[in-house]
Parts: structure tokens; C-alpha cells; sequence
């Protein structure tokens, strides 16, 4: 991989709500993660750029972006577990104001809702890929979460 597709790579991960990615060749391993001061280390074999994010004005109300679930796991009891595709803060809601987009006992649909998760000043929506109702929510709102951190246990239907 030459300098150029590295640098049009960085490009995509500081326009995206991408955190990491890899990719691997002949030649070695690129790892481009994001963070918030920009470090650049090369070892052989293995590159790892560390960029920092594209700055974004804040405004009363902060862009929505849509964002993928980690893949949810079925669990031995029948319960489905919803785990968070990034780091960030956990919103039950989209505003204080507002009702929560989910409670324990709520049916949910592919498309629907669950949460926000706030990740670099950009507040993603996560939705449902699963049809089922909501046994219990893992997470206090406005606390931080972890990537792959359960979030919600879903009882499928």
C-alpha cells in the first residue's frame, strides 16, 4: 500500500464514525485508529496512524448519525444481546426533554430507535437489526460505554 492510499484512507476514517481499521497486504499491515491528538508510529511489518478527528462546529442541536450494531449475540436462555458499536455516552433519550426511546416491556422492530450513543461530539442513533421486547436495559443513561459492551437483552419474537 503506497503513501497516497494511506493518506486517502485517513480521508475516510475523519469524514466517518469509523474509531479503527485494518487492512492487511503483501507488504504488511496499515491500522488507522482515531484519536484525539494525532500520533503517527511505523514498527516493520506494521503501520499504525492515529488520527485525529474532523473538527465539527457545536451547535444548540448536534448533528444524528445513523450507526450499525455490533452483531448481537444469542444467549443460552433465548435472550438476544444488543452490544454497543463504539465508545462513547449512552442516551436513553434524544434530548432531556424527551421520552425515552425505549423501556423494559417494549416491542422493537428492525429500524427502531434503541439509543444514542455520543462518540466525538456526534451523537449516533442505534437502531435494532432484531423483531422482539426489551427485558432489561444494561446501561444507566449519560454513562460511558465500551465497544462491544452489552448494552440491552432482547427477547426475540
Amino acid at each position: 500500500m503506497d503513501l497516497k492510499q494511506i493518506h486517502e484512507l485517513i480521508k475516510i476514517v475523519n469524514k466517518s464514525n469509523i474509531g479503527e481499521i485494518s487492512i492487511e497486504d503483501k507488504d504488511g499491515k496499515v491500522t488507522i485508529k482515531q484519536k484525539e491528538e494525532q500520533i503517527v508510529t511505523v514498527a516493520p511489518q506494521q503501520q499504525v496512524y492515529n488520527v485525529a478527528p474532523a473538527q465539527a462546529p457545536v451547535a444548540a442541536a448536534a448533528p444524528v448519525a445513523a450507526a450499525p450494531l455490533a452483531p448481537a449475540e444469542v444467549k443460552a436462555d433465548n435472550l438476544i444481546t444488543i452490544k454497543s458499536p463504539m465508545i462513547g455516552t449512552f442516551y436513553r433519550k434524544s434530548s432531556p426533554d424527551k421520552p425515552n426511546f425505549v423501556e423494559v416491556g417494549s416491542v422493537i422492530e428492525p429500524g427502531k430507535v434503541l439509543c444514542i450513543i455520543e462518540a466525538m461530539k456526534l451523537f449516533n442513533e442505534i437502531e435494532s437489526e432484531i423483531k422482539g421486547k426489551i427485558v432489561k436495559i444494561l446501561v444507566d443513561d449519560s454513562m460511558p460505554v465500551e465497544y462491544d459492551q452489552p448494552l440491552f437483552l432482547v427477547e426475540p419474537a
